[in-house]
């Protein structure tokens, strides 16, 4: 009896090294890496350095106008021709307007107001030249005496925008709100006189208007000029860093 109860008493030990020395098959016997804090870390930087430089090229590709220098410059660091082409980029004649400023200018423009008085003197200065011009060519009739009489009214409404930007001794402003309007009234009225000029003489089928249109191109040109520039300047002076002074 003690043979066989030793016996049943090892099979019950065998039962638990069996039990004890089998797998658990709900058990994975692969370790899976721990995630340290300091990879956690690494990933947070990596996404937000990356999107920083997102954020940096997208600001860039859409922070300035084309043409124009940026709002962040100051108009010192710029020369003169960059500055003048900056503000010619704006007119409807941009190449004759370059020219005829650079060729009058001897000095050193980095204002936007300075560079449009002076399109204002290029634009005096060629119609007083188409004037004389027609001074020499009167007798070409009554619509022809109507067109000088209208260049001349042109000449005296941009000599009267030249004065209005003028600053006497006890100071004031180049340019102001009022200034401005008063000055687009003279400059499109001058304007409006060298087309009906045109339209006078085309009515009349004067011989004269081949010749007048031809010499009057430069001059309409550099009124259309200044009539930008002057409906611009704000726009312009911001990009310099400037108010109107």
């Amino acid at each position: 009896m003690d043979s066989i109860n030793f016996i049943k008493g090892y099979g019950k030990v065998q039962d638990l090294e069996f039990q004890h020395q089998s797998p658990n098959p709900n058990t994975n016997t692969q370790k899976k890496p721990p995630v340290t804090a300091a990879s956690i870390l690494a990933i947070l930087f990596l996404s937000l350095t990356l999107g920083a430089m997102f954020g940096v090229l997208v600001h860039k590709s859409v922070s300035d106008p084309p043409d124009l220098p940026s709002s962040s410059s100051n108009s010192a660091e710029h020369d003169t021709d960059s500055v003048i082409k900056a503000v010619c980029n704006v007119t409807r004649y941009p190449d004759s307007c370059f020219s005829s400023i650079t060729s009058l200018s001897s000095q050193n423009l980095t204002d936007p107001e300075a560079i449009f008085k002076l399109s204002l003197r290029v634009s005096i200065a060629e119609l007083s030249n188409f004037k004389n011009t027609m001074i020499s060519n009167s007798n070409q009739g009554a619509a022809f005496s109507d067109c000088q009489s209208q260049i001349e009214d042109a000449v005296s409404r941009l000599n009267d925008s030249v004065v209005a930007m003028e600053v006497g001794p006890g100071g004031g402003k180049v340019l102001t709100e009022t200034k401005i309007g008063d000055l687009q009234t003279w400059i499109s009225a001058a304007m409006t006189d060298q087309e009906t000029c045109l339209d006078g003489l085309e009515e009349t089928g004067s011989t004269a208007l081949d010749e007048v249109k031809t010499k009057m191109k430069k001059s309409q040109e550099y009124t259309s000029n200044c009539l930008a520039i002057l409906a611009n300047i704000h726009t312009l002076l911001r990009s310099f860093n400037m108010p109107l002074h």
